[in-house]
């Protein structure tokens, strides 16, 4: 699948369940409740055991159509690699790393650096990063987006963590193109209550198409 393809769906989307797990089974777990749930962007980050493994399943037991998987907390191009090979369509990382937009760069697989100040995204933008991952998005809320698109109106920017339900509209409304979400969608995943991710992905979706128009 083409970069512009990958990224067209994610934001058509418009949110990517960040999987964390205690288990390989429990992210492959979360992971389809959240695919159950309409939710087709799925990143399985790298603080779960065995994450390559889990991308690989992932990657085999879907189509591209029902499932667009991705790789978290990627700290060095080693690691980009590796879920590469596995089956990762895009990357997500906690900082930008410049080795690893050059990874991505060569085999043509969208990098989501996380940056919180306006020379951090301008370094990540000049490597190639075509969505910035605003991180941890807690830390200004919306507002914050609006104020670095006053000077960066070109920017595409997904924010991760502090999005939800009851916020989701307001980081719409400032300009993002996604937005990434963590416990506030996987919190009944702690009592294997999978079901309830089911009911909070189509909540997200619903709530982010909504916003959009």
């Amino acid at each position: 699948m083409l970069k512009t393809d990958i990224l067209k769906k994610i934001t058509d989307v418009g949110v990517v369940a960040v999987v964390r797990a205690e288990t390989s089974l429990e992210a492959i777990e979360i992971s389809k409740a959240c695919i159950k749930g309409g939710l087709s962007a799925v990143e399985v980050t790298f603080t779960v055991p065995n994450a390559a493994s889990v991308i690989e399943s992932l990657a085999k037991a879907f189509k591209p159509s029902e499932l667009i998987i991705g790789a978290g907390t990627v700290l060095d191009s080693e690691t980009a690699r590796i879920a590469i090979l596995a089956g990762a369509q895009y990357i997500v990382s906690p900082a930008f790393h410049l080795e690893t937009a050059k990874l991505c760069n060569r085999y043509q697989i969208p990098y989501m650096p996380g940056c919180l100040t306006i020379t951090e995204m301008i370094v990540a933008m000049e490597a190639g990063c075509d969505v910035i991952k605003l991180f941890p998005g807690s830390a200004f809320g919306p507002s914050y987006v609006k104020a670095i698109k006053g000077p960066l109106p070109q920017i595409n920017i997904m924010p991760t963590g502090g999005v939800s339900l009851d916020n989701l509209k307001d980081w719409v409304n400032a300009g993002v193109v996604a937005v990434g979400v963590g416990s506030e969608l996987t919190g009944p995943a702690k009592t294997k209550d999978y079901e309830g991710v089911t009911r909070l992905a189509k909540q997200f979706v619903e709530a982010f198409q909504k916003a959009k128009k």
